[in-house]
């Protein structure tokens, strides 16, 4: 609750409830996240998800660190191109006014305490913070060896925590309209932070590109450098090629009613959510026979 991906899941049990077989159940599970979810489909728990471009082709190859080099090959894409998911952080106005800090270089190299927020482990930010840590030359032992602390908690606990001064320094995804983003600029004197250009340099040697958050918050004064996990709806090959040639119908012909529900799929293009750099990892059947028929796919 209180991330995009639930209101895109909420718009999408609506578009499917009237387009699934006679007899089919359709429920949503709120919990996972980018790094979770990957594996929930795989282990079958769950039949599609949505996943990050970047976690889902870590997940697929086995990344080592991420996923403990263990592969989970049987992955296949079904819709790539959502949308960007940029990942920066915020810091509290009064934790800059106290120590004179301005970057996220000068707050971790001073020594001085920094208290930081995120979502629980699952999520694909603690994974993306933890790479900022290693790349500015920190991590997490070193912050609470500093006086810091590391705090993980549910996104709809984040504003609470933030506005009671428990924490100084927030990392979240950030795609235009996050709900908990749009609450905490609105309730708190919060700054938006660049990520530093040695660190996308190196998140981008993992398949973290550059990006840009624009200006649209409270708090941020101009566009906001940042690295793109991307969205991905995410299937097993074990899923019929029918439901997968439906869900993938379904969603490309209702582009609009995605649009509507949430700004950060305004821009999402049905023609080009088969491409390899929108998905990631290989297409399942059923929506390559779709993306085939439409024309916007030649084998």
């Amino acid at each position: 609750l209180g991330t995009a991906w639930y209101v895109f899941s909420a718009t999408l049990y609506k578009l499917m409830a009237d387009e699934m077989p006679a007899g089919s159940r359709f429920e949503i599970f709120a919990k996972g996240g980018g790094i979770a979810n990957p594996l929930l489909v795989d282990m079958g728990k769950v039949d599609v998800a949505l996943a990050n471009r970047a976690t889902a082709v870590w997940a697929h190859d086995g990344h080592p660190v991420v996923y403990g080099g263990k592969r989970h090959d049987g992955l296949r894409a079904l819709i790539g191109g959502l949308n960007t998911v940029p990942i920066s952080a915020m810091v509290r106005e009064a934790y800059l006014k106290r120590t004179g800090h301005e970057t996220l270089e000068e707050i971790f190299a001073s020594g001085d305490p920094v208290r930081v927020v995120m979502k629980p482990k699952g999520s694909s930010v603690p994974v993306v913070a933890d790479l900022v840590f290693e790349a500015l030359g920190t991590s997490r032992d070193k912050i609470r060896a500093d006086g810091g602390s590391i705090l993980q908690v549910s996104a709809k606990q984040i504003p609470g925590v933030l506005r009671n001064g428990q924490a100084d320094l927030y990392f979240e995804s950030m795609p235009r309209g996050h709900p908990t983003v749009t609450q905490i600029s609105l309730t708190v004197e919060m700054r938006f932070l660049d990520l530093p250009e040695s660190v996308i340099a190196k998140l981008g040697k993992i398949g973290l590109a550059e990006t840009q958050i624009p200006k649209s918050w409270r708090g941020q004064g101009r566009p906001t450098r940042a690295v793109d996990l991307g969205t991905v709806i995410i299937t097993h090959k074990r899923l019929p090629d029918e439901l997968a040639y439906l869900f993938t119908k379904t969603i490309c012909e209702n582009a609009d009613a995605l649009a509507k529900a949430h700004k950060a799929w305004s821009r999402f293009k049905p023609e080009d959510a088969w491409k390899p750099e929108a998905t990631g990892i290989e297409l399942h059947p059923g929506a390559r026979r779709y993306y085939r028929e439409r024309g916007w796919l030649e084998d």
